[in-house]
Parts: structure tokens; C-alpha cells; sequence
């Protein structure tokens, strides 16, 4: 899993697979989810990220690695 960020529009890509998104949903208004050509999720694109979310902290927690914060 790979996090983007893109200053120039505020928006946080969160990309699930290395797979061409084929089909957008829009999920709800400024979050949209890219599916690949098997109706995998590829990744969610999230608009306006910075007023949505706290971009100053990544915490994760129950993955198979070691616990990491940052931030």
C-alpha cells in the first residue's frame, strides 16, 4: 500500500495494487474509488485531503509489521 499526496490540488491518493485503475466510482462527494478490469479496489482518490483528515500523522497498527507512528 502506498499513501500519495499532491499539495498542488490537496488530495491523498491511497493506492492499494500496482494495477491500472479501468473504472472510477464516486463514493461520496470529493472520495472516488478506482477499480481494476476484475472490479478490484485499486486505490480511493480523497479531495480537499488536508481540511478532511490529519495529514500530520500515519499511525498503523494489526498489520503483519511492526508497529510504526510517525509524526
Amino acid at each position: 500500500m502506498k499513501l500519495h499526496y499532491y499539495p498542488d490540488t490537496d488530495s491523498l491518493y491511497v493506492e492499494f495494487r500496482a494495477a491500472p485503475g479501468v473504472k472510477t466510482h464516486d463514493v461520496a462527494d470529493g472520495l472516488n474509488v478506482d477499480l481494476d478490469a476484475d472490479g478490484n479496489v485499486v486505490g480511493f482518490d480523497i479531495d480537499h485531503a488536508s481540511r478532511r483528515l490529519d495529514l500530520s500523522t500515519l499511525e498503523t497498527t494489526s498489520l503483519p509489521l511492526q508497529p510504526t507512528r510517525i509524526g
